[in-house]
């Protein structure tokens, strides 16, 4: 960071912006520099100014704040305390404000690729950092920086992460530990809360992809409909200069509409008028190949990530990179060794009879692609699903998600994930009642798991999703350490074996 700014500054910013609706400052406190800016009152340190906000928010936090040394706060509402503040009309608007002007606009600092999308922002985001790697290492330059919802790596910390998209300040910390590790670019994924709340306000993305849109975070404390989800997904567009869509997905021709006249338009998909156009598509022993044809690359291109549906998070890779004007040889390389923790991550028996599928998929498109790809490429065993549903939130995958495994699978698992605030009870039964095939509620996922590998006798694919590599599990409003989908399926994996040498 390179300059800090007296809090008159951050009182100036505002009112520019319209947001200011008090300035309770005296001249003393307003020449004061700031240097630190915190939501939480347990990271308060040297001359602080605090951000009341957040739907738990309680005036004991900001009492205990100005105790730890913070000099004023910004609120939308005065609080009972005898403090300097700045009183403004939208928290989260102001937070954005005042969060460049103290980051001193990082965020246009880096080249920076955003992804949204219901399904494939993490395996896309992964294809995009092994290419780039490839491409940065042959200049000798750092690794790109992520952000995704697998984890974080900013140069300074390499994190797993609860989020997709950061708050305002995190995320602007994450830019700016890259810029001061010499990192030149950031992918990152954009989820449609953080457009819609505006986490990603005053971005600008040098590239964007938007992947696809389906029936998900409908509920009442996330999008009220279908058109809310939409609006905020395709802000990407009024947020990038290069926008790309994939055309093969369900209303992409809207996206596409929109898109014109706002950014740069590159599409990618199966059809001949597409900028980035695939054909061909073969599975071999080796991996998934495909044929591109576009103005910058051209031939045969091949992923070794599992699932069919894979081929388009790769062609999102593609159009990015000929927007970034990346090297063919590095694109060719980085799709072809790209790796994505909890993503298709496919485990075997020695005697081949059970196979453990970990993945992700945790909404209706994402669970159909995988129904799909595994009933394509293990014919004749018979499926078994293990999944939950988060808590408070996504509601309206309770009923996607159990009818999609009834419908797909021999046998169903209903387990915890991540039930935060709500007892497992109610989001199993609400799972349930649209789960037709023979199923099981047990909340031990551990168990599930072991159930699922270890008995039985008929040659078995498992689809174990939702959770991946992550090693927390969502309790109340803590995340509390629990083993991962695969240190679990490599534990009982192991059990099986020894028992049926």
């Amino acid at each position: 960071m390179t300059a800090f700014h007296p809090l008159h500054a951050y009182a100036d910013a505002l009112r520019a912006a319209g947001l200011l609706t008090e300035a309770r400052l005296d001249d003393a406190v307003a020449q004061r520099v700031i240097d630190c800016f915190c939501y939480d009152n347990r990271a308060v340190t040297g001359t602080a100014l605090f951000f009341c906000k957040g739907a738990h928010f309680r005036e004991e936090y900001l009492r205990d704040a100005l105790s730890r040394g913070a000099v004023a706060y910004v609120a939308d509402r005065a609080f009972a305390v005898d403090a300097p503040c700045l009183l403004v009309s939208d928290i989260r608007r102001a937070l954005v404000v005042l969060g460049r002007l103290y980051y001193n606009n990082v965020t246009d600092k880096l080249v920076t690729i955003g992804i949204t999308g219901t399904k494939g922002k993490s395996t896309t985001a992964y294809y995009m950092r092994y290419i780039l790697n490839d491409w940065l290492a042959s200049q000798g330059k750092p690794d790109c920086a992520l952000i995704s919802s697998i984890d974080t790596y900013d140069g300074v910390t390499c994190e797993e992460s609860h989020i997709t998209t950061p708050e305002v300040l995190e995320l602007y910390g994450h830019f700016q530990n890259a810029l001061d590790s010499g990192i030149t670019h950031l992918v990152m994924e954009a989820s449609s809360q953080a457009f819609k709340v505006g986490r990603v306000g005053g971005m600008t993305f040098d590239v964007g992809a938007f992947l696809n849109i389906g029936e998900d975070h409908i509920s009442p404390i996330e999008h009220p409909d279908f058109e809310d989800y939409f609006a905020a997904k395709r802000m990407l567009f009024d947020q990038c200069r290069v926008g790309c869509v994939n055309t093969d997905a369900e209303h992409m021709q809207r996206a596409v509409d929109y898109a014109r006249g706002r950014c740069e338009l590159i599409t990618f998909g199966s059809h001949e008028s597409d900028t980035v156009f695939c054909s061909g598509v073969e599975k071999r022993a080796d991996g998934l190949y495909f044929t591109v044809r576009s103005p910058k690359y051209n031939g045969t291109f091949s992923i070794t990530m599992p699932g069919l549906f894979n081929v388009s998070n790769a062609l999102a890779a593609i159009a990015m990179s000929s927007a970034l004007d990346i090297p063919e040889e590095s694109v060719r390389r980085g799709l072809r060794i790209a790796r994505a923790s909890g993503r298709m991550q496919v485990y075997e028996s020695r005697d081949g009879k059970v196979t453990v599928i970990v993945d992700y998929a945790h909404n209706r498109m994402s669970f159909d692609a995988l129904f799909r790809s595994t009933r394509a490429e293990y014919p004749g065993k018979s499926m078994i699903s293990i999944f939950g549903c988060p808590g408070s939130h996504a509601l309206q995958r309770r009923k996607d998600l159990g009818e999609l495994s009834g419908q797909n699978c021999d046998f169903v698992y209903i387990t915890e994930e991540d039930s935060g605030e709500e007892p497992f009870a109610q989001i199993a039964a609400d799972i349930e009642r649209h789960v037709s095939a023979p199923h099981l509620v047990l909340e031990d996922r551990n168990e599930c798991i072991r159930r699922a590998i270890c008995e039985g006798d008929r040659p078995r694919v498992i689809l174990l999703t939702g959770k991946g590599e992550e090693e927390y599990m969502k309790r109340g409003n803590a995340f509390v350490p629990y083993p991962s989908d695969v240190q679990m399926t490599l534990a009982h994996l192991t059990t099986y074996d020894e028992t049926h040498p």
